[in-house]
């Protein structure tokens, strides 16, 4: 089994920064592809960044350009840096981590930017 936990959401203004951390089991985490995902009120779940076990990066249209994911393999830790923070990004944000079809969550995150 493989343990992920969300932390350093919080309320920021918009235009501020904020960095979401995801402690995982240090077992397998550096086989695992990461990602992170949000879900607003009212909306489906989305996936806004991800990141390979080979360091690929990928990045939703919406927060390309202000949003970096990020991994470290030694502190078996994933890593969303969000700048340039806008309402819009308010929601409830997740880790993912899939190996071989099998996923694990963590328990999310909330993300609060206010105008």
């Amino acid at each position: 089994q493989v343990q992920l936990v969300e932390s350093g959401g919080g309320l920021v203004q918009a235009g501020g920064s904020l960095r979401l951390s995801c402690a995982a089991s240090g077992s397998i985490f550096s086989i695992l592809d990461m990602n992170w995902y949000r879900q607003a009120p009212g909306k489906q779940r989305e996936l806004v960044a991800a990141i390979t076990r080979g360091g690929t990066t990928n990045y939703a249209d919406a927060v390309k350009g202000r949003f970096t994911i990020s991994r470290d393999n030694v502190k078996t830790t994933l890593y969303l840096q969000m700048n340039s923070l806008k309402p819009e990004d308010t929601a409830v944000y997740y880790c993912n981590g899939n190996f071989r079809g099998v996923g694990y969550w963590g328990q999310g995150t909330q993300v609060t930017v206010s105008t």
